[in-house]
């Protein structure tokens, strides 16, 4: 059974303790340990999930009997525009629907909190994720790419995806 609650800044050091895992796993064959490290500071230092929670940013934890395994951050851009920031399943939770789970998760908290409608989401995903299969599965379409520089000599080379919400 999948359980999500938003995150609150008490849930700061369990955010950061699952992004330690998940987010290494995830790149690992894809960027340079280099990158790794600076995104680490970057996006999961404390500091930094505690201001994006403060601004408004929601974050939301999945748990598997209990067990936290999972998370998303929604940025509310506009009116009808969100962006899902981050959706993570930690290794060992990946193949049990969870991804599913907590993806759906973030299209209902944005059926909720849109001023109109149709709405979008959209995504970064890096273009050689093997996710982006999991974005189509999705329904999402591939709307650009670019090149994102992110300080410290790093790019982001991302596709952004996109999803219609009515």
């Amino acid at each position: 059974m999948i359980r999500i609650k938003t995150a609150s800044k008490p849930d700061i050091p369990l955010i950061h303790s699952l992004a330690q895992t998940a987010f290494p796993a995830t790149y690992r064959e894809i960027l340079s340990r280099e990158q790794i490290e600076y995104m680490m500071e970057w996006m999961y230092s404390l500091q930094s999930i505690e201001r994006e929670i403060s601004s408004g940013q929601v974050y939301r934890i999945g748990y598997e009997h209990d067990n936290p395994c999972a998370y998303t951050e929604i940025e509310k851009q506009s009116d009808n525009l969100f962006h899902l920031q981050k959706i993570y399943v930690l290794p060992n939770f990946q193949g049990k629907g969870i991804g599913k789970a907590m993806f759906e998760d973030a299209v209902q908290y944005i059926r909720g909190n849109a001023q109109s409608f149709p709405c979008s989401m959209e995504l970064n995903v890096n273009r050689n994720n093997k996710a982006l299969n999991f974005y189509r599965k999705m329904g999402m379409k591939k709307l650009r790419s670019g090149d994102f520089e992110i300080g410290g000599g790093f790019f982001m080379n991302d596709f952004i995806m996109g999803l219609e919400i009515s």
